[in-house]
């Protein structure tokens, strides 16, 4: 195809150089030699163009033919761009917008802001060159060429994608890939896809996003053809937004395979992660982890910040899966301050807020006045005309007539260009308080962001440096002691239900600090299943078994064999902090209480205890993210994370939770979980 075409334009260049030798009328002469011009343009041959450039540039100029003079100019501005000199480019490009803008000439005039806007955004100047582009794009997509109105669509998409409008960057792709599709041009409908692939994505619309890398995909043919590596793991990462987890299989196996044999690490980081994290979500948790930590030696190498964060959240999901909550906690902080980091980062562009007003900006406004002044300007020099032939008889009249108008058009147009210098001094006040506002805005959110972030931090370091260090020292006190042979075998046998709550404390504490966490971090995903609750309140009765029978009181279990439909995980959480909380607030002597029943096809739950109850005032901050907490009946100490919890894992299974207390009393605490999936309505 590529021959056919080099041939067809060799011979157009052939025909319009002999139609050019014959020519004879100047105007005619000019006009072929633009044609000869822009086809030059468009092979890339600019030398040769530049030589009938100044051929017909001094032709147009001896014979006053302005659109001659300014589609020259033009087109020496444009090779000037392609040069990279822009001082030339520019100064071409404003001489040609002058000249079309006098002869009143919309479209050429869009052309040559199409083309300011291109030079500007390729020199980084996104601002002005969005200005550019969008006063250009009404009058293109009127009157412009598929080639012209395709770069523009082209550079707004991708210029409203770096300024993180996704919307706008959206809209101008899916025109650029309109026309890519009329004229199949298949290596840009690749790029225009992928680019939407990706920018769905990120506005959570999966479904699209597979559409457009599978279009891709078809397109990318050959065994080992990078494009094929860079899109299996993408496609394979959206299918586990669905949890369609042998659709995911499939590709992420094909992208690993593939990556590895043509040793491409940056797509090889992003399936390994893809791949840990749905092996995690399999329960394969061996495989998970070597392919885990193989994406985070990747991520440090190629030094990919935001696969790195991604990785420091895997391995929070994988230590705590495997119930190794100190390490599960560390990756957590790694996690929290490289995220930190990169939001400082993003705090420091102000990017964003310099360029969003350019949206209003529309330039076609003034171009229109323009024209319209050109044409009262022309109606009233030929009014004038008309009234000097009447007036042919006084040479005197004429020219106190014409001195009054050259007055009254120099006052005028010394009035109007004070006007709009007055106009443009308002406008650009106006954009920089807007621009002010909304980095204030940008700033304002960042930095509360920020301070969330930290309160978040501070709040687990002060539960770890104070409550995790006493038990964890208590147990390290029993261990030294053993050691170092101070405790005889009696001494140690008694001892050991005060280490067993000892460290049953520091594992619920780390449980709690663990999912609180996750929650400020709001990675938190149910995965609902069947299960049976009187068998997660048998587990969870046997590790307080010991600290019950010390503290002397009684536990009486009404449990039934029932099923709910929730995540068990989570479920298990929720019982081990309500039966802890029964524990804690309860003296010798009183009973603490567990059962469940039916209720409209609900699952109820209830753990009661008759321990010292809970004042009315007290009962609506239990469950709030505040940490409200008391000592226990023995002194003990709690986060006061465990009912805050508690209740975002029962939301986030659908569920409720609530309590009813009497003071001196005691409580009694009920959780409703659904017993099969709930449909939402369409």
């Amino acid at each position: 195809m590529s021959f056919f075409f080099g041939f067809s334009q060799t011979k157009e260049l052939d025909s319009l150089s002999i139609e050019l030798a014959f020519e004879t009328a100047d105007t005619l002469k000019v006009k072929t030699s633009l044609k000869l011009i822009e086809n030059l343009y468009r092979i890339g041959e600019y030398d040769r163009a530049l030589k009938y450039i100044i051929q017909s540039e001094k032709l147009s100029s001896s014979i006053h033919y302005k659109k001659g003079i300014a589609k020259t100019a033009y087109y020496k501005a444009l090779i000037y761009a392609e040069k990279n000199d822009y001082i030339n480019a520019i100064d071409g490009y404003n001489n040609a917008k002058a000249l079309f803008v006098e002869l009143g000439d919309l479209q050429n005039t869009a052309k040559v802001n199409s083309s300011i806007g291109l030079l500007e955004i390729k020199r980084g100047n996104k601002n002005v060159g969005l200005q550019y582009l969008l006063s250009s794009i009404r009058e293109l997509e009127l009157h412009g060429s598929s080639q012209e109105l395709h770069a523009t669509y082209i550079s707004l998409g991708k210029s409203f994608y770096e300024i993180n409008d996704l919307n706008k960057a959206i809209q101008y792709n899916l025109k650029a890939l309109e026309i890519e599709e009329k004229f199949n041009n298949v290596e840009d409908i690749n790029n225009s896809s992928l680019l939407l692939a990706e920018l769905y994505s990120k506005t959570k619309e999966h479904r699209k996003a597979i559409e457009f890398y599978k279009k891709v995909l078809h397109n990318a043919k050959g065994k080992n053809n990078p494009l094929r590596g860079k899109i299996l793991p993408k496609l394979g990462g959206e299918y586990l937004e669905f949890n369609d987890y042998k659709s995911a299989t499939k590709y992420l196996i094909q992208g690993l395979n593939l990556n590895r044999r043509i040793n491409d690490k940056s797509n090889l980081l992003i399936v390994l992660n893809n791949l840990g994290s749905l092996n995690l979500s399999e329960n394969r948790l061996k495989v998970a982890e070597r392919q885990i930590r193989e994406a985070g030696t990747l991520a440090r190498q190629l030094k990919d910040d935001r696969q790195l964060l991604k990785h420091y959240k895997l391995m929070v999901a994988l230590d705590s899966t495997k119930k190794k909550f100190d390490r599960a906690f560390v990756w957590q902080s790694k996690y929290y301050d490289l995220k930190e980091t990169l939001d400082k980062e993003k705090l420091k562009q102000p990017e964003l807020a310099e360029i969003l007003p350019v949206s209003q900006v529309d330039l076609n406004v003034d171009l229109n006045k323009t024209k319209t002044n050109l044409i009262a300007d022309k109606s009233n020099n030929s009014m004038v005309v008309n009234n000097a032939k009447d007036q042919s008889g006084s040479k005197l009249f004429t020219y106190i007539l014409s001195a009054i108008l050259l007055i009254l058009s120099s006052f005028l147009i010394i009035n109007y260009l004070k006007r709009n210098k007055d106009i443009k001094q308002i406008q650009d006040l106006e954009k920089q308080n807007l621009n002010i506002q909304l980095q204030n805005e940008a700033y304002v959110e960042q930095t509360k962001h920020l301070e969330n972030v930290n309160n978040v931090k501070d709040k687990l370091f002060s539960i770890v440096s104070h409550d995790l260090k006493d038990s964890l020292s208590s147990i390290n006190g029993f261990i030294d002691l053993l050691r170092d042979g101070s405790l005889s075998r009696e001494e140690f046998d008694n001892l050991i239900p005060e280490l067993s709550e000892n460290a049953n404390n520091a594992s619920l504490l780390l449980f709690n600090l663990l999912n609180w966490s996750k929650s400020q971090m709001q990675s938190l995903k149910p995965v609902p299943s069947l299960f049976d609750v009187q068998e997660v309140f048998e587990e969870k009765v046997k590790l307080i078994e010991q600290r019950i029978e010390t503290k002397g009181i009684e536990l009486i279990d009404r449990s039934l064999r029932d099923f709910a439909y929730a995540d068990k995980s989570m479920f298990e959480i929720i019982i081990q902090n309500l039966l802890a909380n029964a524990l804690k607030f309860s003296k010798e002597g009183d009973t603490i209480t567990i059962s469940n029943h039916i209720s409209n096809g609900s699952c109820i739950i209830s753990i009661a205890d008759t321990g010292v109850g809970i004042a009315k005032d007290k009962i609506d901050k239990l469950f709030e993210g505040n940490a409200y907490t008391t000592m226990g009946t023995n002194n003990e100490k709690g986060t006061g994370l465990g009912l805050s919890i508690c209740k975002e894992l029962v939301e986030l299974n659908s569920g409720k939770i609530w309590v009813e207390s009497t003071l001196n009393v005691g409580s009694t605490f009920f959780v409703q979980l659904p017993k099969s999936k709930i449909v939402e309505a369409a």
